[in-house]
């Protein structure tokens, strides 16, 4: 599957900006359907499983439709959780950041009248939960006389919470000549027939994907916070000792600080992302295949298309932003019927894409405990040993015997066997190194309890 670039979508300057600056290089499926019709002003369903990357399919025609010059909310986005509206909002601005237009989320357990007072300097955009939304149309503290756009985000979840009735008083209240894009994992007939109620000739881009298997690898995650993961995948190279190995990361930006920092700790190590000159991909590339260098850390634009038969463990440092690019990721290794090895890092708050992933590949991806420092040290150790081994077996150091004979001569076999294994033994490094987090899509909750329904919104007495 090609996924196309952003620069193919026409987006200004200003975006195109923000989306360097955020590191990401490609659309993925829901994103290079979705923006074009929503930047065209038509009403769009997007149907496309969680961690697809909807947020940016309806961040970008948002930010790109509204006037900065105009302080007055221009565009409202409902979310079902808290959580989704504070990561929803600062992907906003994130995409908002050259455009001089603000996203402000309001939600319940926040101090309303905090909401207020941050809703009186008029933010271009809202994003809220049904609940919060509500609160304030009774308070009369939100106005949605210049709303251009509405956002459904997670529909199906807030219909599982039991926000139906609020929604549809929300849309009641937004002006009838708006925008209205939705967004669902999946399409029950109750937001079928709220889409029909409420939406004008929408266009419906649908994405399912594939569900596909990779058979030769094993596949593996570990469960560890941030702050840990640069260490815990350097356990794992120690233990592994690779020969060709890839490393992905989400960015341009985590590529390059992941390259350096295995640089600096001593690994063989080059990236490659979308940002390099086609001389310098071609020169990373002869590198790796000729095995001069052993680890290539990559974004997934610029690892797809790659022809490596030879490599023989993939890492994910960051999750993948779709269940597509995992299965592309790990593809990676375990070709012409060898064994390959998939190892996936993971934060807690990612683990409910991990799941939708197993969902996706029909594969259980087994749990590992973080490496220590002793343990990588003792498989490190045990990688030479298996060396040692090979070479003897493949009876290719006859021509050394005489230098170890002389060797033997002035010391133990023991020491001279120890000294081989420690200079064949990639000792732990633990210089110190900065990686920067790239923050997950957002997740919905999916186990939450559903909330009670709101009551609908009071219609206000006529002034005398």
């Amino acid at each position: 599957m090609k996924l196309s670039t952003f620069n193919n979508l026409n987006l200004s300057a200003e975006i195109m900006s923000a989306i360097n600056k955020l590191g990401f290089e490609e659309a993925t499926p829901i994103q290079e359907k979705t923006i074009p019709p929503a930047l065209a002003g038509h009403d769009v369903i997007g149907q496309a499983p969680t961690g697809t990357g909807k947020t940016i399919s309806f961040a970008i025609p948002i930010v790109e439709r509204i006037s900065a010059e105009a302080n007055k909310p221009q565009a409202l986005v409902i979310t079902p959780t808290r959580e989704l509206a504070i990561q929803v909002g600062e992907e906003i601005n994130k995409v908002a950041q050259f455009k001089g237009v603000h996203a402000l989320p309001i939600y319940g357990g926040q101090d309303i009248n905090r909401q207020i007072r941050a809703l009186k300097k008029n933010p271009q955009i809202i994003v809220g939960t049904p609940g919060r939304i509500m609160d304030h149309l009774r308070r009369s503290t939100i106005r949605f006389h210049n709303l251009k756009i509405v956002v459904l985000d997670e529909a199906d979840e807030m219909l599982n919470m039991g926000f139906l009735e609020d929604i549809e008083t929300i849309l009641q209240a937004a002006p009838s000549q708006r925008q209205t894009l939705l967004f669902s994992a999946t399409m029950p007939k109750q937001i079928v027939a709220l889409a029909n109620k409420f939406m004008n000739n929408p266009a419906m881009v649908k994405i399912a994907p594939k569900a596909m298997t990779v058979d030769n690898t094993e596949q593996y995650y570990i469960e560890i916070p941030h702050g840990k993961k640069f260490d815990t995948l350097c356990n794992l190279l120690d233990m592994h000792a690779p020969t060709s190995a890839i490393v992905f990361g989400r960015t341009k930006r985590g590529v390059d600080e992941v390259t350096e920092a295995l640089t600096k700790r001593g690994y063989s190590a080059e990236g490659l992302h979308g940002d390099l000159t086609q001389a310098r991909r071609d020169s990373v590339m002869r590198q790796f295949r000729s095995g001069a260098t052993e680890i290539l850390v990559a974004t997934d634009v610029a690892a797809r298309g790659l022809d490596i038969d030879s490599v023989t463990h993939v890492y994910n440092f960051d999750i993948p932003q779709d269940p597509e690019s995992y299965v592309h990721r790990i593809g990676r290794t375990g070709r012409a019927g060898r064994t390959g090895l998939a190892i996936t890092l993971i934060t807690p708050r990612e683990l409910s894409q991990l799941k939708f992933i197993e969902r996706l590949t029909k594969k259980k991806i087994q749990r590992l405990s973080a490496p220590t420092l002793t343990e990588a040290r003792e498989g490190a150790q045990q990688v030479a040993i298996e060396r040692l081994i090979a070479t003897i077996e493949e009876q290719t150091a006859n021509s050394y015997r005489g230098l170890a004979e002389s060797l033997l001569e002035h010391h133990d076999s023991v020491t001279l066997l120890a000294a081989a294994i420690k200079l064949l033994t990639k000792e732990p490094n633990t210089t110190p190194v900065n990686i920067t987090e790239e923050r997950p899509k957002p997740q919905t909750r999916k186990n939450q309890t559903k909330r009670p329904r709101s009551n609908s919104l009071k219609k206000r007495k006529r002034r005398k």
